[in-house]
């Protein structure tokens, strides 16, 4: 089981958050949320319910029958004295998705002003593995500079570039095969992500 801290910003692609919290859920993972207010209000928008009845059908997916506990805990994104705005407190990796290209800049600038960036800091500090599933385009030379400054830093720049080498059928089809890759590089193993084959090769 990991621990896997997943940040919500208020770009647009709230279906990415959604399908790898619902994802790391059913895998048997911990799930620790910290999302923006406007992560809030965008999720609530484009996935046509309201914050709270996304919180509790996360909290649903792995609630223990017997003691009502979920896998899935929720943080106030102002709320600093959290256990992962700390680095002692041990977590696997974070992804942000999506991440806007404000947080990007308060992230590459350190500025910890929010539990969602400071423990983005704390990722970095701790040289544990964040994925950025950056949300925006065309990209601007700022938003380029800060990509490089957090590559060099170790951090992983994911736009959920979608892929056409398994012939998606629908929407969610090219959704989760990006959800499938940044799962890959969060380093939890997901039976369901098909990876690319030749079939002329096989």
């Amino acid at each position: 089981m990991k621990k896997i801290i997943v940040g919500i910003t208020g770009a647009s692609g709230s279906i990415f958050a959604h399908r790898i919290i619902e994802s790391l859920l059913s895998l048997g993972h911990e799930v620790h949320l910290v999302v923006s207010s406007n992560g809030e209000k965008v999720c609530a928008y484009e996935l046509n319910q309201s914050f709270e009845t996304l919180i509790n059908h996360y909290k649903s997916l792995t609630a223990n029958e017997s003691t009502g506990h979920s896998k899935c805990f929720v943080y106030d994104n102002a709320d600093l004295f959290s256990q992962i705005a700390s680095g002692s407190y041990k977590t696997d990796a974070m992804v942000v998705v999506p991440c806007s290209m404000g947080t990007l800049s308060k992230i590459s600038q350190g500025l910890s002003e929010s539990l969602l960036t400071r423990a983005a800091d704390v990722m970095i500090k701790e040289q544990r593995k964040l994925v950025l599933v950056t949300r925006e385009s065309p990209l601007s030379p700022i938003h380029l500079e800060n990509m490089l400054k957090l590559s060099r830093l170790g951090v992983v720049i994911m736009p959920p570039v979608p892929a056409f080498y398994n012939k998606p059928q629908t929407l969610a089809e090219s959704v989760d095969m990006s959800v499938g890759r940044i799962l890959e590089l969060l380093n939890v193993e997901n039976p369901h992500h098909k990876i690319w084959r030749n079939e002329n090769e096989i």
